[in-house]
């Protein structure tokens, strides 16, 4: 019996050194030792700005630090060897390793186009804000420095919806080509939310379908990993991932992991695309994320008995995938919602100790974020040890007060000293009767965060009386 856990094994700021793969390597005893048993690694193919690129701005995905592209033949994470020994080094631990899947879009071409197109309201894509005029686009994708190797296809204007930028006129704007309509069945915002950014990939095209079909049994040979993340699936049309996911996990022979990016606060629209798709993979509990946010953020007035509320933990826990913060939300991303430190520990705290959800443990959390003076999360590695050895049996949520919230796990025999109780607090802190179980009645326990020195003695009834301090977070174990 264990309990999962997931790391995202990178952050924004990473070195542009082409050493990370080497340090994932490095890594993987320790990650173990700490529980983690799911890594999620940054996407490893050529992105458009070469040893720079985070891995999002996709130019060859059949280049993992392979070919002399981009300026460049490493990515900045290393070459594909060492991405491969990373991933066989984690396995080795114990931890399946997840690869980041772009589909999206395409970056970086090689040769321009000529093309027809209409100019869009960015606010509202169904209303054209131009008649019908010709465009010179980046949009052809020819991969000189690979030559042919793996597949021989070549990326053109047909092969996309749209991009966002006139190269003839040095014009941002955002172009959609001529008998082309932007995909249906994809987020509502913006009228239709298909364009997210690059040359948009019609997923409607036979062609494309085809070659991401093919693309992804290489790379599911090529790399040996265990599942994936999936980066902006509100952007695509939500019967692909469906059949796409489908085809890989007939050719895997397993049914391998999935957690999808579905990035809205609003678990409404969570619940939608899961039911959409047949529920062909988890996703990121985003509502839970800004709920710690802006708890955070509440200066000790947020009503603590709301903070899962209308989360997709709450909704349908075996399909979330819970985290505090990522490479997105990290300082000076676009999607910047970066977690106050004083409550970093209270959510982790929430997010590994309970029954509900996956949690998934930010690598800028761990190790601390150098570009912005930010120091790892205190108390982070203690929560992991908790999560392993202890957070085992039913629980009980005690969601019940504004400032004072908490639940407790029971613990399990085959776990021997498990279950726990864990309370904190936005506020001056207090005390809270729950119950653990009578099997721990007479028995004592100690705070394992080390934050409040008295010891508890639980009543025959198998309750205790535990006790956190203001702003804060207190974990009750066993006294072995």
């Amino acid at each position: 019996m264990k309990n999962e856990t997931m790391m995202q094994y990178f952050e924004w700021y990473l070195p542009e050194d082409a050493q990370h793969w080497k340090r994932c390597k490095e890594a993987a005893p320790e990650l173990a030792e700490h529980g983690i048993t799911f890594a999620w690694l940054p996407p490893a193919y050529k992105g458009a700005t070469g040893i720079q690129d985070v891995g999002y701005g996709v130019y060859d995905t059949y280049d993992l630090g392979e070919f002399d592209q981009k300026g460049t033949i490493p990515t900045k994470y290393g070459t594909k060897e060492e991405y491969i020994a990373a991933i066989k080094a984690m396995q080795e631990q114990g931890i399946k390793v997840f690869g980041d899947i772009v589909l999206n879009h395409r970056m970086g071409a090689d040769e321009q186009e000529k093309v027809i197109a209409t100019k869009e309201n960015w606010g509202n894509r169904f209303q054209d804000i131009s008649g019908e005029e010709e465009v010179e686009v980046w949009t052809k994708f020819t991969f000189p420095g690979r030559k042919g190797k793996y597949s021989d296809f070549q990326w053109n204007w047909t092969h996309f919806d749209g991009t966002d930028w006139d190269e003839e006129r040095k014009e941002k704007a955002l172009l959609r080509f001529r008998g082309k309509e932007w995909d249906s069945g994809v987020d509502s915002e913006n009228g239709n939310y298909d364009y997210l950014m690059g040359d948009d990939l019609d997923m409607g095209n036979p062609e494309v379908m085809k070659e991401l079909e093919k693309w992804g049994k290489w790379y599911l040979d090529t790399t040996g990993i265990d599942g994936m993340r999936l980066d902006a699936v509100k952007h695509i049309n939500f019967e692909f991932f469906n059949q796409w996911l489908g085809k890989m996990r007939e050719y895997k022979g397993t049914d391998f992991f999935a957690v999808g990016e579905y990035w809205s606060p609003d678990n409404n629209k969570l619940m939608n695309y899961l039911n959409e798709t047949g529920k062909c993979m988890q996703l990121f509990d985003v509502p839970l994320h800004f709920k710690f946010f802006d708890a955070s953020h509440g200066g000790g007035n947020y009503d603590m008995r709301g903070l899962l509320l209308n989360t997709l933990m709450q909704t349908d826990s075996w399909h979330a995938v819970t985290f505090v913060d990522n490479h997105d939300t990290q300082p000076g991303q676009a999607l910047q919602s970066f977690v106050m430190e004083w409550f970093k520990p209270l959510a982790y705290g929430i997010i590994l100790l309970q029954e509900a959800g996956i949690p998934c443990v930010f690598y800028g959390d761990y190790y601390g974020i150098p570009h912005d003076n930010i120091s790892p999360v205190p108390g982070l590695k203690t929560l992991l040890k908790l999560r392993k050895d202890y957070a085992y049996g039913p629980q009980h949520s005690y969601y019940d007060h504004p400032d004072v919230v908490g639940f407790t796990r029971e613990g399990m025999p085959e776990k021997e000293n498990s279950g726990l109780a864990l309370l904190i607090s936005d506020g001056p802190g207090g005390s809270k009767q729950m119950y653990v179980g009578k099997q721990f009645a007479g028995k004592t326990f100690r705070d394992a965060m080390e934050k409040c020195p008295e010891k508890i003695t639980i009543g025959e009834d198998g309750c205790g009386t535990f006790r956190v301090e203001g702003g804060s977070i207190s974990v009750w174990i066993l006294e072995e």
